[in-house]
């Protein structure tokens, strides 16, 4: 009598794999599965497309997370997102941005806004503060992030402009005497080539005076 290892007996019609060569299986109204050329992986380079590479033309829907080492995405029309977010990894990376934008609390009036209409910062009904520095010795120089400097250093003190092209055309900066009563004089200079307009250096002296100064890219000026 002769052996069998198997047997098909009455058996209908069996499944089978349709689509194009690399394409991506799924099943089929007809219980076998196909691909379609909108949904391919790529086991060799094909056109710019490096090897090993999964193409989707069509919309992705993922309700889980999403983990990659790198993401390069063009043409966004929309970003939403919630929780926190965090941008760069390095101090070399730049994000650039083009249009307005609004930061503030949420269903609130923003804190401020960036505007491209006005090409202003608009703070709208909030307070905002500026970098601080406290002169408490002589010969304290500024630096491009100097805003206000509260002078409480007594006696004869010299206050060092940073250079003018190192600031940048448009950085301001103010000047305070915070001391009361005080015997002899706070004397601002500009390192050369800079002025301060024309002159080497500012005197303030009388009580509790201030200076505001801006910069041009070239040079200092009171205002």
């Amino acid at each position: 009598m002769a052996n069998f290892g198997w047997a098909y007996v009455n058996c209908g019609t069996l499944g089978a794999a349709y689509g194009p060569t690399g394409s991506i299986q799924f099943m089929s109204s007809s219980n076998d599965t196909t691909g379609t050329l909108s949904f391919m992986y790529h086991t060799s380079a094909v056109g710019d497309l490096p090897a090993n590479t999964m193409v989707l033309t069509g919309t992705l829907v993922v309700s889980g997370t999403i983990s990659a080492s790198a993401y390069h995405i063009k043409n966004i029309a929309q970003i939403s997102s919630t929780g926190s977010t965090f941008f760069g990894d390095t101090n070399d990376d730049d994000h650039v941005r083009t249009g307005s934008m609004l930061v503030g609390k949420a269903s609130s009036i923003p804190l401020f806004t960036v505007s491209t209409a006005t090409e202003q910062i608009i703070f709208s009904g909030s307070g905002h503060r500026c970098n601080y520095t406290n002169v408490s010795t002589s010969g304290t120089t500024s630096s491009a992030t100097s805003h206000i400097l509260g002078v409480t250093a007594t006696g004869d003190v010299e206050i060092r402009l940073h250079s003018a092209s190192t600031a940048g055309e448009g950085q301001v900066m103010v000047i305070k005497d915070e001391v009361t009563t005080r015997t002899g004089v706070i004397s601002v200079s500009a390192s050369s080539p800079n002025n301060i307009e024309s002159n080497g250096f500012y005197e303030l002296s009388g009580t509790m005076p201030a200076i505001n100064l801006y910069t041009n890219g070239t040079d200092w000026f009171v205002y």
